[in-house]
């Protein structure tokens, strides 16, 4: 690991490079860039998670920490690690502060793997309108996690009310176990009829608060065409938020899905004996893992947000955001739309010579304003 204190972006991408020459073909294969954006008192848990995220799908990680946006001049500490701490491919791990905070694009953008989709996740509050964030304007796929504001339902409906598609969150990704079991468990009671089963309706007992248990309730009500209650259960549920799942049937039958507290779920239905079957409860980084699977529009997560939150039409919209600068420390909170979709250097698709072009420069930073390339001042 090597750490640059008090540096410029420039000297962050020529170590980079040159730890890459050193690692030789151990660093080939990058299949995307994970820009991790996220508070200081959580870049121990972004980094972990990362880390194991990395182990899965070859990556280049980016951690982005602003700090002290108020700070007087603009700074830049960086740490690059190579097969080091942080997996066994690239990252670096960036701590900007004063105004070079709000301009990490600049920063970040001569640091992505060429010609490989990028990914940014918030493991912290992520901005109202992602599009106020370059990082979010640039990246193929955007991850949040409405489970960590404050009020998780209103979360939901900003995620709504801003949603484009390419956008997912982890809270949706917490209940990928409990929708697993319920659709193998209806394809149960469908084998033994030997006919389609309907759902006439459905109650989720757990903490009705809680952003996956919303998310999953309207994965049903979207998908089952009827109403899914929620009600407080009569223990604390794990990070899940859910207790139970109880399921009406056609011809008069129920299923139900419950958490037995030891890493599994009982499922109870009609004319068969009780089942136990696994649910544990997944760590940060195999949630992450699991969203970096895919690139593509998270079309259930979309109908499930619809159904939560009641607006529609989230699927139709457009994938491509426009970048809005806003400044936090303007009062009045109004920005200005600034060009459209901000682009990476133009760089030769083979990495070593891309790492050349970056550290020469290119022509995309010839109209870039003074002191957003890290330097200080």
């Amino acid at each position: 690991m090597t750490t640059l204190w008090d540096t410029t972006g420039s000297a962050v991408v020529k170590e980079l490079a040159a730890q890459r020459r050193t690692g030789g073909a151990v660093l080939s294969g990058v299949a995307l860039t994970l820009v991790v954006v996220a508070d200081e008192g959580r870049v121990n848990e972004a980094e972990e998670a990362a880390t194991h995220a990395a182990e899965m799908h070859p990556c280049r990680v980016l951690v982005v920490v602003r700090r002290q946006i108020d700070a007087p001049a603009p700074r830049l500490d960086a740490e690059v690690v190579i097969g080091g701490r942080l997996g066994p491919g690239e990252a670096v791990v960036l701590r900007m502060y004063g105004r070079l905070a709000l301009h990490a694009e600049s920063v970040v953008l001569p640091l992505l793997a060429a010609d490989a989709p990028v990914v940014t996740w918030w493991h912290a509050q992520p901005p109202e309108r992602l599009a106020t964030d370059a990082l979010a304007v640039f990246a193929d796929r955007r991850i949040t996690d409405s489970s960590l504001a404050d009020d998780p339902p209103a979360a939901l409906h900003v995620r709504a009310e801003d949603y484009a598609p390419g956008d997912t969150d982890l809270a949706w990704t917490r209940s990928t176990a409990w929708r697993t079991i319920l659709a193998s468990t209806l394809d149960s009671v469908s084998g033994r009829r030997g006919e389609p089963v309907r759902v006439r309706g459905g109650r989720i007992e757990g903490d009705p608060q809680n952003a996956t248990t919303r998310l999953l309730a309207g994965w049903l009500t979207s998908r089952c065409g009827c109403p899914v209650d929620l009600a407080e259960g009569s223990r604390a549920p794990g990070p899940s938020g859910v207790e139970a799942v109880t399921l009406q049937l056609d011809q008069d039958e129920e299923v139900q899905v419950r958490a037995d507290r030891r890493g599994g779920a009982v499922i109870s239905q009609p004319y068969r004996p009780d089942s136990t079957v696994a649910l544990p409860e997944r760590v940060l980084g195999d949630l992450l893992s699991e969203e970096l699977r895919r690139l593509d529009d998270d079309e259930p997560y979309s109908e499930a947000l619809e159904a939560t939150t009641g607006l529609r039409g989230l699927s139709d919209r457009p994938g491509v955001r426009e970048h809005v600068w806003f400044d936090p420390a303007n009062p009045d909170g109004t920005g200005r739309t600034a060009t459209a979709r901000p682009t990476a250097p133009t760089v030769p698709g083979d990495s070593e010579d891309a790492d050349e072009v970056a550290l020469a420069g290119s022509p995309d930073d010839a109209g870039r304003p003074a002191g957003q390339d890290g330097a200080t001042s």
